[in-house]
């Protein structure tokens, strides 16, 4: 009998649900196939009917986490819960910078995680980063009408900031990070040409 029509998209989204916790947690590294595989709730010898190896399991991971953190920033500005005086851009850098999402990284933003790791990885992952990348400042100069410029810059304090409070063991130190970060990515636009 065959599958239901969608059941290979879903097997996949599995696959890559299992992939992005297992990276989160561990890194490109020391997250082997079979172990992606188990936590997809598969046998290993399936993987190679969804991907033709691992470096393409972490570019469609990387693609499949920043669509969706993208969806859940621009959702978490807009929920009930959300202050609507403040200005969305606002909102989404003390989301991103939260002791929540800091302290939640199987939950959160790839980028801080795997961005060193990807670094020593191929051209052909440097890319795939390059693209999220692109995603966010475009994603960023959307919610904020800033330039692509500002925008970036705002992302590499999010960014920065996250990975380094995630970093350290002193949490006042973590904190400190955090909340001068938030004030440094505000001023940022409230400084620059729209």
């Amino acid at each position: 009998m065959p599958y239901p029509e969608g059941h290979k998209l879903k097997v996949r989204n599995r696959i890559l649900t299992s992939a992005a916790d297992a990276f989160r947690r561990n890194g490109i590294r020391e997250s082997s196939v079979p172990s992606i595989m188990k936590g997809a709730g598969l046998t290993h010898g399936g993987f190679y009917s969804h991907f033709e190896n691992k470096e393409e399991l972490v570019a469609e991971t990387c693609n499949f986490v920043v669509s969706n953190t993208i969806d859940e920033l621009r959702t978490s500005t807009r929920n009930e819960h959300s202050d609507k005086e403040e200005p969305e851009i606002n909102r989404i850098i003390d989301f991103y910078l939260s002791p929540y999402h800091r302290d939640h990284a199987e939950e959160g933003c790839i980028v801080p995680i795997l961005s060193g790791e990807i670094a020593q990885c191929s051209a052909d992952l440097q890319g795939i980063l390059s693209h999220a990348l692109n995603q966010y400042i475009a994603f960023i100069g959307e919610i904020s009408g800033s330039d692509e410029t500002t925008s970036g810059v705002v992302l590499s304090i999010m960014v920065g900031s996250l990975l380094l409070a995630r970093s350290v063991k002193d949490p006042v130190l973590s904190t400190n990070i955090l909340n001068q970060a938030k004030v440094q990515a505000k001023t940022v636009f409230n400084s620059s040409p729209k």
